[in-house]
């Protein structure tokens, strides 16, 4: 019996897309079903992840991602937080500075910046850590806590010396006018706090670190055809121990 050849899915999706969109540009697809590539690195087992402790083995993965050469910047991280009552989400990419034993920590404006407004109204965050040439993501939820000011003080210490001045000169996503009003700004504190290195220059009362400590911290390991192996250590509350499930991809 000879078989008709039928048309794909796909190409009788984009015969009617391309259609509607000659009528209407508005209903053109401008990103449809991009190129993809097939996960195959590595795999992860239960066994082998059972009994460790979840930010240990976060730290372990990151050191091999600090070593991969095709990774310029490991402790990139997308955090997102959102602010109530409207439940409205934000995301940013934002930079791990410090990780202890309790948690995640990163530093930023505690007054003007959107995610502290958020945490004023909602102090649970997430962060998501992408590594593509290990084809690994990390993802954590977590609740906020604010760093003292010694601990503050220690970091930002660390910092070029125009970065603590720029600290103080940003009042971070607040609306300026152009850029030479920050230029100016930034002048403006150059002068107060003069080019001797041996002046110190402390971190601003309005900023500072908070630590998100996690009550979830999944592992994703991508799995050939979209079979990813996905690991989540998670627990109740910042007081109980944590249970490690796979979860389905």
């Amino acid at each position: 019996m000879m078989r008709l050849g039928l048309p794909s899915i796909r190409h009788f999706v984009t015969n009617c897309s391309n259609k509607m969109s000659a009528t209407d540009p508005t209903k053109e697809k401008l990103i449809f079903a991009p190129n993809r590539y097939q996960y195959t690195k590595a795999s992860l087992h239960k066994e082998d992840l059972e009994g460790k402790d979840p930010l240990l083995l976060f730290n372990d993965w990151f050191q091999e991602a600090s070593k991969d050469s095709a990774i310029q910047s490991p402790e990139s991280t997308t955090l997102s937080s959102a602010r109530l009552p409207s439940g409205r989400v934000s995301s940013r990419l934002v930079l791990l500075k410090e990780l202890d034993h309790r948690g995640f920590i990163i530093f930023t404006n505690l007054e003007t910046s959107k995610k502290a407004q958020d945490w004023e109204t909602n102090p649970y965050a997430s962060l998501s850590f992408w590594w593509e040439s290990l084809q690994r993501q990390v993802r954590i939820e977590g609740i906020v806590e604010h760093l003292t000011r010694e601990e503050t003080e220690e970091y930002f210490q660390t910092r070029p010396r125009v970065s603590r001045i720029g600290a103080w000169a940003s009042p971070q996503s607040t609306v300026i006018q152009d850029r030479k009003e920050l230029e100016e700004r930034v002048q403006s504190y150059k002068e107060k706090f003069g080019e001797d290195e041996s002046v110190l220059v402390p971190a601003p009362k309005f900023w500072g670190g908070i630590r998100i400590v996690p009550l979830e911290i999944e592992f994703w390991q991508g799995g050939q055809y979209r079979l990813h192996d996905r690991f989540s250590f998670r627990r109740e509350n910042l007081d109980s121990d944590y249970q490690l499930v796979r979860l389905s991809p």
